[in-house]
């Protein structure tokens, strides 16, 4: 005699059965079983809390003389100015890498460089000021 677990409709049923040849006599025995009761699924655990945000307090926006401000976002490649520095029309004050090209930012008047707002390196976004001259 074999026994085997048969689902109908969600119910599980335990079956013994037994093999018959020619004319012999069935016998068959059903036992209802309980269907095992489902397991409540385990809660997920709580997603953790994200690390709080620190936002840098923005650079104030210097103010007088003319200024120098990317026309890009990039990096600062090489700068060719420090303060003090006298500038004509047209020179190269620094070298912005953008897009894997690098663009020659140049003065707009003779002047004398007041002040390098960035260093070699530096991540720069479009409208940033790089240098103020005097």
């Amino acid at each position: 005699m074999k026994t085997y677990l048969i689902t109908v409709n969600g119910v599980t049923y335990e079956v013994q059965a037994e093999e018959v040849r020619g004319n012999q006599q069935i016998i068959q025995q059903v036992v209802q079983q309980p269907a095992p009761a489902p397991q409540p699924a385990a809660a997920p655990a709580p997603a953790p809390k994200p690390a709080p945000v620190v936002k840098e307090a923005p650079k104030p926006v210097p103010t007088g003389g003319t200024q120098i401000t990317s026309p890009m976002p990039g990096s600062i490649f090489k700068l060719n100015v420090k303060p003090g520095d006298s500038v004509k029309k047209g020179d190269v004050v620094l070298i912005l890498e953008a897009m894997k090209m690098e663009n020659e930012i140049f003065a707009a008047e003779d002047a004398v460089v007041s002040s390098v707002e960035v260093k070699e390196g530096a991540t720069v976004n479009t409208g940033d000021v790089l240098v103020i001259l005097e």
